[in-house]
């Protein structure tokens, strides 16, 4: 009687001291216009990036004025387009050679002032990534890369099972956690001390800039920071067909702590956070931005 009590009052104390989320502000977007999906929402959480659903064409929504601008109609423009904090958006377009079928990748410049795009890097066979830093862009092709400095601060990509992790110019390689199928979505937290990854077969990881894991948060998708403490994510499975159920999860980067933000019903993808903000879109394309507290 005595053990149960006090495995009781533990479980109670547990409860009390449990972190709560509460959803401050729900606001569907675009509804009745068009479907959005890939949304990216910028550093400062007032514009948010959208493409439709094979990431043809790149729109920016201001999220003040309801407006929207056409940055691209080209092919794959919307699949990883990046804010950059130089005042421009960076995005990578893909066409196919009529003679050779070879896909080729050519990567852009999306300036905000003159609405206008350049091309930064000529086209390529091959894949292309994009590695936003907190002081530059880059692009890094098979042949040919593209920089605005040397010295971007911390950066990352991945390419195939490696973690690539830019310090002010000097690159280091790392592979943290054994994946055969691959890494994605690597991106350095607000304070730049900590990268968050996805490892196909074993799911969210974090790590040092040195490639030491600290945490491995579960087999979610798309993880992007909401802060230097919590993660977004996606929930999703699938019967190898269609999916069968999507939510969004808020995660504590040192793994102790999961909080669904939406239900497994809701079919709900593809999260993105910027500016206190997390937007997020469902199987149908029907994009929602929310805010929330955090109660420590």
């Amino acid at each position: 009687m005595k053990k149960t009590l006090l495995l009781l009052m533990w479980a109670w104390a547990m409860i009390a001291g449990a972190q709560q989320v509460t959803v401050t502000s729900s606001t569907p977007l675009l509804r009745g216009i068009e479907p959005a999906f890939y949304p990216t929402l910028s550093p400062s959480g007032d514009r948010l990036l959208y493409s439709d659903a094979d990431a043809h064409g790149l729109k920016m929504l201001d999220l003040a004025t309801s407006k929207v601008a056409t940055i691209s109609e080209e092919r794959g423009a919307g699949f990883d387009a990046k804010w950059s904090n130089d005042g421009h958006v960076y995005y990578v377009t893909s066409m196919v050679d009529e003679k050779s079928r070879l896909v080729y990748r050519t990567g852009k410049r999306y300036d905000l002032s003159r609405q206008v795009s350049d091309v930064v890097l000529e086209p390529q066979h091959g894949a292309v990534h994009l590695e936003s830093g907190a002081a530059g862009m880059a692009m890094h092709g098979d042949k040919r890369s593209f920089s605005t400095s040397p010295k971007r601060g911390v950066s990352v990509y991945t390419t195939g099972s490696q973690l690539v992790v830019n310090i002010n110019g000097k690159e280091n390689r790392y592979t943290p956690v054994e994946s055969y199928a691959g890494y994605l979505w690597a991106s350095v937290s607000p304070a730049g001390d900590k990268v968050a990854f996805f490892a196909a077969g074993r799911g969210i990881v974090v790590t040092t800039l040195q490639g030491k894991v600290l945490a491995e948060l579960g087999n979610y998708e798309m993880p992007c920071w909401f802060n230097n403490d919590y993660i977004v994510a996606q929930n999703a499975s699938d019967d190898g067909y269609q999916y069968t159920s999507s939510q969004i999860l808020l995660l504590k980067a040192d793994g102790t702590w999961r909080h669904e933000l939406t239900p497994k019903t809701s079919m709900t993808m593809q999260p993105t956070a910027g500016g206190g903000k997390i937007a997020y879109t469902t199987i149908d394309g029907n994009l929602t931005v929310i805010t929330i507290d955090i109660n420590q």
